[in-house]
């Protein structure tokens, strides 16, 4: 290298530092340390220098942040760790309810006084960040929580998101969640310009957001300037250099430290009370902020707690989003239909007259069920207040029966499915009624679309239209019928041409990849969602090995509950499915995956052993040791019982160390335990 090329090196990465750094004071710190014409000059000078230079250009450089070539489409990503969502609370007793939840969970370990953060909820688009060795290298949207969309080159244009971590020692791997949101006055301004170019308006924030988010052409995205704030961090490879991280609070201040905005309105609270104040006292002010809020998110602080607490199959819980009382409208219910789901639920609608709620046009609430109604006593003509509290589909809160015309009826559930004309029935326990006719069109239906349902077997081009003709024209019963179709019986079917049956075919045949962890979700088990069936596949990696297992060793497996593991356990009990899963099988279903561990890597030391973690160690969080123990074939639980045969104790060890002790169960301090699996 030359002494001049040296010189313009040197230059170029003077000028990338003063240009980050000068992006994190006025993006992560909101205290502008350079005036934007001076920030222009620095960044002009950086750019021509790069294009004489091409070869000295890195991914981390300022003017790297928006790509020159659009995208044409986005591919599908697998989260290294899953987003999951959270469980709603709309009042103080439903907060109450949530702290009773996870001390009953936590059982003998349950702290007395623990604190708990609070942050406000941003009505965005949760993202998920992969930094290695401190570059940015993938940004993904959440999707269905498993897998979600690859889109780098749009969260590159994002300014709070650092292309480099501002960290002296970076760790090998990071994991950063948080929210993209677009504030209000870039929202207000995006309507106007759409108005005056002819264009429909985006409804609110949140689906502007959703939707920059999903362009192909990244320029786009960085001209709509998008926010973000990071919220959570994980370390795959081990925490970073310094004290290990123990705290939520601790994270977000990690977080901020290496280039991120994190949420200025937050606070550490010392008990329900300190929360239930932080969450009044935004109640009014959070309408002053640029951007818009729904409630607060609350998280216990501790992080070895988390780690302790785990999932249920949908969301964690140590975790709860503290809603503000959703926005509210009164309509008119014109009609009363009824919806039969694939699990056979009749769920009763009311058809609204249509209503402007929360940014959207509402025309639809549901019912719920038969104790619904006859509470509220819905009818035909009533005028109804409904609410849009984070629901999909919004629900009726009360019926203005003032207002009330008369010689209405009240509403009755039927008797027998409006589907199949079969008995419908309330079963002991359950609030909803079903239909028992296992060959309900509509319970076959639903099966079927969610049986090749994105989530599921990815069978694109089947879509509900082309299922119900095939229903109507008996060519399916059963999701294992859609792998004995032929041309020849699709071209029966109306519009179906030749090109679209052989892209069918296709598609089937392609789904015949799908691994065992997808085709266990299409079987759509009650209580399986798409995150417990990841779980289940990898306890159990083959239809055999779950087919044959009893409630108590399902629900063994860390996350899966009693109700899953009944659920699970009766549905292969059933011959009508047995005989499915054997169809599915001379159908080329994958109905295995890998093993757990490989026989290769298994540790004779941990193998098949069952440990207990009690206690903060020392450079392990508890997510980590358990990865670890179970990677080498090993298995964690929560509690203590005479089948342990390791309890590994850290400080301030709890009740499980005396039950230990009582029991004469053998104990490791972190140093033996990575001993062991050494």
């Amino acid at each position: 290298m030359t002494q001049a090329s040296a010189a313009k090196q040197k230059r170029i990465i003077e000028l990338r530092t003063l240009l980050q750094e000068a992006s994190h004071a006025y993006y992560g710190l909101d205290n502008p340390v350079m005036e934007d014409a001076v920030y222009d000059q620095l960044y002009r000078e950086l750019q021509t220098l790069e294009d004489k230079h091409p070869s000295l250009v890195t991914p981390d450089s300022p003017t790297q942040r928006v790509g020159e070539v659009p995208a044409t489409q986005f591919t599908s990503v697998r989260h290294n760790i899953p987003l999951y969502s959270l469980e709603n609370a709309f009042n103080v007793e439903e907060l109450k309810a949530w702290d009773q939840r996870w001390r009953k969970v936590a059982a003998e370990d349950a702290p007395p006084d623990v604190d708990y953060v609070c942050e406000l909820k941003i009505d965005g688009s949760a993202l998920a960040l992969t930094y290695e060795n401190g570059l940015l290298v993938r940004g993904a949207t959440r999707g269905n929580g498993i897998e979600g969309e690859d889109i780098t080159q749009n969260v590159r244009t994002i300014r709070s998101i650092p292309l480099r971590l501002q960290l002296e020692h970076p760790p090998e791997r990071l994991e950063v969640r948080g929210e993209a949101f677009l504030p209000l006055d870039v929202f207000e301004q995006i309507n106007r310009d759409r108005q005056a170019a002819g264009e429909a308006l985006f409804a609110n924030p949140r689906n502007a957001a959703a939707g920059t988010l999903r362009q192909l052409d990244p320029k786009v995205v960085a001209e709509r300037r998008l926010d973000f704030f990071a919220y959570t961090v994980h370390f795959p490879t081990g925490m970073p250099e310094g004290e290990p991280l123990t705290s939520q609070w601790g994270c977000l201040n990690f977080l901020q430290s290496a280039g991120f905005r994190v949420n200025p309105h937050r606070q550490l609270c010392s008990s329900l009370d300190d929360v239930q104040r932080f969450f009044g006292d935004w109640d009014g002010d959070r309408h002053d902020l640029p951007y818009l809020t729904d409630g607060a998110v609350v998280k216990l602080n501790r992080l070895d707690l988390q780690d302790e607490l785990g999932f249920t199959h949908k969301f964690p819980r140590w975790a709860i989003a503290l809603k503000y009382p959703a926005e509210e409208s009164p309509t008119i219910v014109e009609a009363i239909s009824l919806n039969v789901g694939r699990t056979g639920a009749i769920t009763p609608l009311a058809e609204l007259r249509p209503v402007q709620l929360a940014g959207t046009t509402v025309s639809r609430a549901t019912l719920h069920n038969r104790e619904f109604i006859a509470d509220l006593d819905v009818r035909v003509g009533d005028t109804v207040v409904v609410r849009k509290a984070g629901e999909i589909i919004p629900e009726v809160m009360r019926v203005l029966t003032e207002l009330r015309p008369e010689g209405t009826n009240p509403f009755q559930m039927p008797d027998i499915c409006p589907a199949c004309r079969q008995p419908a029935v309330q079963p002991a326990g359950e609030a909803v009624t079903r239909c028992i006719n296992t060959s309900c069109p509509a319970i076959l239906k639903g099966a079927i679309v969610h049986w090749a349902s994105r989530g599921a077997m990815d069978i694109n081009g089947l879509g509900e239209k082309w299922v119900d003709q095939f229903l109507n024209r008996g060519l399916v019963e059963t999701v294992a019928d859609l792998y004995e179709l032929t041309e020849e019986k699709l071209l029966c079917v109306d519009r179906m041409g030749k090109k679209s049956s052989q892209n069918l075919l296709a598609a089937l045949e392609e789904s015949k990849q799908q691994p065992w962890s997808r085709v266990l979700f299409g079987l759509g088990i009650r209580h399986v969602g798409n995150v417990n069936a990841q779980v289940l596949s990898k306890a159990f990696p083959s239809v055999e090995q779950l087919a044959s297992a009893l409630p108590d060793q399902i629900e063994q497996i860390y996350g899966i509950g009693p109700e899953i593991a009944q659920s699970v356990h009766q549905w292969f009990q059933l011959p009508a499915n047995q005989q499915l899963i054997e169809r599915l099988r001379q159908a080329g279903i994958q109905l295995e995956g890998a093993a757990p561990v490989e026989s290769g890597e298994t540790n004779r030391a941990i193998a098949n052993k069952s440990f207990v973690l009690t206690g903060t160690l020392p450079t392990l969080t508890r997510g980590e040791a358990k990865a670890k123990i179970e990677a080498a074939g090993g298995k964690v639980t929560g509690s203590v019982s005479s089948k342990t045969d390791y309890v590994v104790v850290g400080e301030d060890a709890g009740s499980k160390l005396d039950k230990a002790v009582n029991l004469g169960i053998a104990q490791l301090s972190e140093a033996e335990l990575l001993n062991l699996l050494a």
